[in-house]
């Protein structure tokens, strides 16, 4: 069985005549809004607030940043405008407080040990090396019991 693959489905559908259903309402609505501004006030008045109505309704119809719909920059615009904003100019790196009780270490005052301190130190505290499979030479390492091979 085969299946028709939906193509161009992020192209609107021209309904009427040239223009999609958002261009019309867009334009309808426009108009409409500049008829009751030129019927209901003085028309000195009228035509200077029927201009913007006008720019602005053709502008929601036709106009696109960035492949995008003016009407999506005015809501970012809006979002923008009566979103709470922090303001950060300069930011200051706390310090911390140094505290009687612990003292400071730099990293070139600590001891370096060797190989045979470390090996003093072990043999003072009891350790044996053979139990420790990360330090005992690898001639002592325990053996399994039925192959011989040495257990890690």
């Amino acid at each position: 069985m085969r299946f028709q693959t939906p193509q161009f489905i992020d192209i609107e559908d021209k309904i009427i005549g040239p223009l999609t259903i958002k261009q019309f309402v867009y334009l309808a609505g426009g108009a409409g809004l500049c008829f009751a501004l030129y019927r209901f006030l003085p028309l000195f008045l009228a035509i200077i607030l029927i201009i913007p109505v006008a720019t602005l309704a053709g502008a929601l119809a036709f106009y696109k940043v960035n492949n995008k719909g003016f009407v999506n920059l005015l809501e970012a615009m809006v979002r923008f405008v009566l979103n709470s904003k922090l303001y950060i100019w300069k930011k200051s790196e706390k310090k911390p407080q140094k505290t009687a009780t612990t003292p400071s270490v730099s990293p070139t005052s600590l001891p370096h040990l060797s190989q045979s301190k470390l090996k003093d130190m072990m043999w003072k505290l009891g350790v044996k090396e053979n139990e420790n499979p990360v330090t005992a030479p690898e001639h002592t390492l325990p053996t399994d019991n039925f192959s011989g091979n040495r257990l890690q």
